[in-house]
């Protein structure tokens, strides 16, 4: 598995995710209906912070050596998160009334990151070599 392509799409898909709740938290909240006050504005652009912080971790080590015993807590972290993101959006993709749309694309798109971290998690990683 070429895990350059996953570190990077994880980090891009992150980071745009992370712009968003952090420069556009009222617009983002008035599109999810959700309740508009200075407290969830706040939660938002800290959870905002986080995905940028995890942007630029996984941009940086997109091109070291990932999977089995090499870089593991990065992988196992991105995993931790993907996974219980991916359940979450599971169960509420079937409760949702609003925003509907969203969701499904949301947990398709995490359950789709939560295989591939998990396979990297227990494969063995190998060097892709690099010839010009």
């Amino acid at each position: 598995m070429n895990t350059k392509i996953l570190m990077t799409a994880s980090a891009v898909f992150y980071g745009i995710i992370g712009i968003g709740l952090t420069f556009l938290p009222k617009e983002i909240a008035e599109y999810l209906g959700t309740d508009i006050s200075q407290n969830s504005l706040l939660i938002f652009q800290l959870l905002g912070a986080g995905y940028w912080g995890f942007a630029m971790l996984n941009w940086m080590t997109r091109n070291s050596l990932i999977g089995g015993i090499y870089s593991r807590p990065l992988v196992a972290g991105n995993l931790a998160h993907f996974l219980i993101s991916s359940l979450t959006l599971i169960k509420i993709a079937f409760k949702a009334e609003n925003s509907v749309g969203i969701i499904l694309v949301l947990t398709i798109i995490y359950s789709a990151f939560t295989l591939f971290f998990g396979y990297a998690f227990i494969a063995n990683p190998r060097k892709i070599s690099n010839k010009e």
